[in-house]
């Protein structure tokens, strides 16, 4: 998301530290409670409410630092995704707080706000492309895991479950390869941890053709 930074703000010098490697930590985090639970594990409430406060904590807390701090430093696209993430994840607390009193969320409005979200992501994975092939296969994991979450509500189906959770995985180990690249890439000087470009490039504006004097 430096990248993202870097092109559509290249004349504004950042304010503060990039914190786009601390979402992206404390995303991959959060993934990592979630994987037992989407594997069918950990169902009881105590490994219920385990999984909700690393949501809290680093699902939701991480995302909304890197996404007030992109905001700050004039990063639109990762300040967009970051935050609206940052509530997703407190969500994500809330429900699995409820799950392990016994009191499911409404079925009917998860699955409403699953389809806007694959929405939102689609156009964010398309808008990523114009930055990062990396980011764009990021984004193109995340509308994965919304389709099969929908799937799962429309048709149901025990294999739709083990998807989420494969999709779950791939997002914390896209995560932490990105974090890696940003934090790790400078340092070495070289890229320890590739970091591909643009999977394709904005189409350039035709010169305007002069005018007859």
């Amino acid at each position: 998301m430096t990248t993202v930074a870097a092109s559509t703000h290249a004349a504004a010098p950042t304010r503060i530290a990039d914190p786009t490697p601390i979402g992206l930590i404390c995303l991959a985090i959060g993934c990592a409670a979630l994987v037992p639970i989407a594997f069918g594990r950990s169902l009881t409430p105590a490994g219920l409410q385990t999984a909700a406060i690393f949501c809290l904590l680093f699902g939701a807390g991480g995302q909304l630092v890197a996404g007030l701090g992109n905001l700050v430093n004039g990063n639109l696209y990762g300040a967009t995704l970051f935050t609206s993430f940052a509530f997703n994840w407190v969500v994500n607390w809330w429900a699995l707080d409820r799950l392990s009193r016994g009191q499911p969320p409404d079925a009917g409005i998860v699955f409403a706000v699953d389809v806007c979200f694959l929405v939102i992501f689609v156009v964010f994975t398309y808008g990523f492309g114009f930055f990062s092939t990396l980011l764009m296969a990021f984004l193109v994991d995340i509308d994965l895991l919304y389709a099969a979450r929908i799937a799962r509500h429309l048709v149901g189906g025990e294999w739709l479950g083990v998807v989420v959770a494969l999709c779950t995985i791939a997002l914390a180990a896209l995560s932490l390869w990105i974090a890696f690249a940003l934090l790790i890439n400078p340092v070495a000087g070289r890229p320890v941890f590739a970091f591909p470009g643009p999977a394709y490039a904005p189409r350039r504006r035709e010169r305007e053709a002069p005018t007859a004097r």
